[in-house]
Order: C-alpha cells, then sequence, then structure tokens
C-alpha cells in the first residue's frame, strides 16, 4: 500500500450529513483494505458519527458546512478529523441521568483510548476547530486457506 493516502468529504451541517459522513468513510477504508464488518470499521464508524453529530447539533447553525478528512500513513496510523467554522471546542459535560446528549465526546474519548488512540482538538486558521482522532492502523488477518497448518 500507498506511504500515504487521504480523503475528504465536506456536507451541509444537516442531520442526514451524519449518514453520509459515515458511508463516506467506512467505503473509503474498505478501499483501503478495511473491511466495512469488522471490529475496526465499528469503532471508526461510531467516532465518525459522533463528531459529525456534534458539528451539525453544537454549533448552532454558525458553521453551514463541515468537513471530514481521513488520512492513512505508512499502513500504521489512521486520522479522522472532523471541522466545522464554529470557534467553541467540545467540553466534556456532566452525564446526567436525565441528560438525552452531552455523551458523544465521552464516546469519543473511550473509543480513542481504548483503541490505543489519542483525541485533539485544535483551532483552524479560519476561526473554526478540527476534531482529530488517531489511531494503530490493524487490517484483520487474511484467513488460511484451507488445509493449511494452523499454529498452536
Amino acid at each position: 500500500m500507498a506511504d500515504h493516502l487521504e480523503a475528504s468529504v465536506t456536507l451541509p451541517s444537516d442531520p442526514a450529513s451524519v449518514r453520509a459522513a459515515r458511508s463516506y468513510v467506512v467505503g473509503t477504508l474498505a478501499e483501503w483494505g478495511l473491511p466495512a464488518d469488522t471490529e475496526t470499521a465499528d469503532t471508526v464508524r461510531l467516532i465518525v458519527s459522533e463528531l459529525a453529530t456534534n458539528a451539525v447539533q453544537h454549533t448552532f447553525g454558525q458553521s453551514p458546512t463541515f468537513t471530514v478528512d481521513i488520512a492513512l500513513d505508512r499502513d500504521e496510523h489512521l486520522r479522522i478529523g472532523v471541522t466545522d467554522s464554529h470557534p467553541r471546542f467540545p467540553k466534556r459535560l456532566p452525564a446526567a441521568v436525565q441528560q438525552d446528549n452531552g455523551r458523544g465526546m465521552v464516546i469519543v474519548r473511550w473509543l480513542t483510548a481504548a483503541h490505543g488512540g489519542r483525541l485533539r482538538v485544535r483551532p483552524t486558521r479560519e476561526g473554526g476547530k478540527t476534531v482529530c482522532v488517531e489511531l494503530p492502523w490493524t487490517l484483520p488477518a487474511a484467513p488460511l486457506p484451507a488445509g493449511a497448518p494452523q499454529e498452536p
């Protein structure tokens, strides 16, 4: 595989765009060799869903679009970034039992840590922000051909 692959999509800040962002990322990763039915693909799907939802719901109409960037470096690191034009950084909210929302970043932080990754939020030159998750890139092991010796 190449030393560096990247892809990007810009979508309107509309709830329907969350599904489009998820589909775009999972489809691109499948082209890069990660089947959609793996645990890693499920993790990425949930991270993208939460970050895209935040970009739509928490920018208070001040970000007409958001951009999802993905990059794969040397078959080792996958970076997922979601950029919007709202200047407010995400913040941790107390997770009240009755609260219907506000746990998206908690989920993203937990998934990122559980998979040995890291989460960063950086300002953009235009005054917005990018929430970036970096995960180790792991492809599922290829199935052994029929009759091949199994390792103990």
